[in-house]
């Protein structure tokens, strides 16, 4: 029994080993290349457009506002140029697209990085309309199945690959509203965008991050969010929360980003790089000790135990029945 534990242990070893080898190896001409980054105003996305181009990359960083695009542009070389972009409107999609298109000619786009997202609305699902999921959906899956088709022809022609930036709570779903929706979607339409274009030598990578401290994190958005949710709410709703339910959970919403957020985008910007540049990219990328150790094992879990220890500590409404 031991022997055999050893030589496991050897056998892991060796493929940690060959796998680093292997996945070390970089695509060659970043200069020629190509890569379309969407939500560069701040977080993931601005920190990426930022070191791609610092590795030699052509980025072409979509931004939502004017600020975003002027401070982006003042802090990198004049390789990187920016477009306005909001994914929810189709006229912008396909403004975007086109001018891609002249910008990259015959070459082609290597890559398209899916990285914009929100994440308000957000609460129990009793608390929403559906036009608060559709809000939520419009940005984080249909904005990225929609940008993805209007430049793919220029990554087939490339031989390039997709990134997609969706979140470890499209594994697992810790809490209401939207958010997760549109993850789980996101996670599905990648997995089948992987299959299709395997035949035309494209890569389609997913990143999972778990909690990061950015505008997704920031517990100000987070709890003016509740606030606003719980004030637009039918009075039999709340009375079955309790009068005093929002500020027992922004009790718990304070404890956990002050303890959970990584400040550390680099983990995911790493992730986003190799996934752009790697020779032998991941198809799956989990940055975060927290989506590592906790929220996918969690994922993998049977119903019953999963339930269990995402309940536990929740704050019950006054009007529960368990």
């Amino acid at each position: 029994m031991y022997n055999m534990f050893l030589y496991l242990l050897a056998l892991a070893a060796l493929f940690c080993v060959y796998r680093w080898y292997k996945e070390r190896k970089t695509v060659p001409n970043k200069s020629d290349k190509y890569v379309y980054i969407t939500g560069c105003d701040t977080g993931f996305g601005n920190q990426l457009a930022k070191h791609l181009d610092q590795q030699g990359f052509r980025v072409i960083a979509a931004c939502f506002t004017e600020k975003g695009e002027d401070a982006l542009r003042k802090s990198a070389t004049d390789r990187l140029v920016t477009l306005h972009l909001d994914v929810t409107k189709s006229e912008s999609i396909a403004k975007a697209a086109e001018l891609i298109k002249d910008r990259v000619g015959e070459k082609g786009l290597w890559g398209l990085v899916n990285n914009a997202g929100v994440s308000v609305p957000s609460g129990p699902c009793d608390w929403l309309t559906v036009d608060d999921y559709r809000q939520m959906l419009d940005v984080n899956l249909l904005g990225v199945i929609a940008v993805t088709l209007s430049v793919l022809p220029l990554i087939k022609k490339a031989r390039g690959r997709v990134v997609n930036v969706a979140s470890v709570f499209g594994r697992i779903s810790p809490f209401g509203g939207p958010y997760s929706v549109s993850k789980y979607g996101v996670e599905a339409f990648n997995d089948s965008l992987r299959r299709n274009m395997m035949p035309f030598g494209v890569k389609v990578l997913c990143i999972e991050p778990g909690f990061f401290k950015t505008s997704v994190t920031d517990i100000d958005i987070l709890l003016k969010n509740v606030q606003q949710l719980w004030d637009k709410m039918p009075q039999e709703v709340k009375d079955d929360y309790g009068s005093s339910y929002v500020q027992k959970v922004s009790v718990l919403m304070k404890k956990m980003m002050g303890q959970l957020p990584d400040s550390d985008l680099m983990k995911v910007v790493s992730c986003m790089e190799h996934a752009v540049s790697a020779v032998h990219p991941r198809t799956r990328y989990s940055p975060g000790w927290d989506a590592k150790f906790f929220w996918l094992p969690l994922s993998y879990m049977p119903t019953v135990i999963s339930d269990y220890l995402l309940l536990k500590d929740s704050i019950s409404p006054e009007k529960a029945v368990v």
